[in-house]
């Protein structure tokens, strides 16, 4: 007798990766094209089957650097992991989704097959892939508020009007740049450098230049929100 009746196939396990940039102000997902069933030529997220000697973290990097050739993430994070029953056909199959992040000065050469899309305007997805950049915006989101994961989004060095400008398309919201400096100076993520930009043809004060003190991700204000311009504030900050 068959002892596997009633209880189903073993379920399969891939890894995926949200992978996020800002690129010409908008905040990007990179995607790419299956070429076979099923979800043929619908848009997809990177990632693959997680293999049998692999931790996690270790397959999603492996698969990033030799399916879609992206290897300079400043950021990866896990994000969730899915398992409905049917969010896969032809077998049941685990998924754990993984966000990365890559800084805007970057430019990682990507297949033929593979395309960067605005991560708000998304093109016809395959499976779950669609709500899992949902859930990775919401995560990038709710980070910039507490954290110094702008990091991850920025240069080496930028000005405050070119950091505010990462900042709005991360958010969606306008950020202004004098604000900005003020809120992450108190909170200790930035620092100025010293040296400055020229300024442009029509003149003004040569624009400080500062980066980010720390590379990797640290919680800086664990109860802060960065609301949108006009937005109602509480009487009082939430609790930790």
């Amino acid at each position: 007798m068959d002892d596997t009746a009633g209880r189903g196939a073993r379920a399969g396990h891939e890894v995926l990766a949200a992978v996020l940039q800002i690129r010409s102000g908008r905040l990007s997902v990179l995607l790419w094209r299956r070429a076979r069933p099923p979800f043929e030529g619908a848009w997809v997220l990177p990632g693959g089957r997680l293999g049998g000697d692999e931790g996690l973290g270790e397959s999603i990097r492996r698969q990033l650097a030799q399916k879609v050739d992206v290897r300079d993430l400043a950021h990866l994070e896990q994000l969730e992991t899915r398992g409905a029953p049917d969010r896969c056909p032809g077998g049941r199959t685990l998924a754990t989704a993984y966000l990365g992040l890559v800084p805007a000065h970057i430019e990682p050469v990507v297949p033929a097959d593979t395309a960067w899309h605005p991560a708000s305007d998304l093109p016809s997805m395959g499976y779950d892939h669609a709500a899992i950049v949902h859930s990775g915006r919401r995560r990038l989101r709710a980070k910039l508020s507490y954290t110094n994961i702008g990091f991850a989004l920025a240069p080496p060095e930028f000005t405050m009007s070119e950091l505010s400008g990462y900042y709005r398309a991360a958010l969606g919201h306008d950020v202004a740049a004098t604000n900005l400096r003020r809120v992450l100076l108190r909170r200790g993520q930035i620092e100025e450098t010293g040296r400055s930009v020229p300024s442009g043809r029509s003149g003004g004060r040569p624009a400080a230049l500062c980066r980010f003190r720390a590379p990797r991700l640290e919680v800086t204000d664990a109860c802060a929100v960065l609301r949108p311009p006009g937005a109602a504030r509480p009487d009082q900050r939430p609790p930790c």
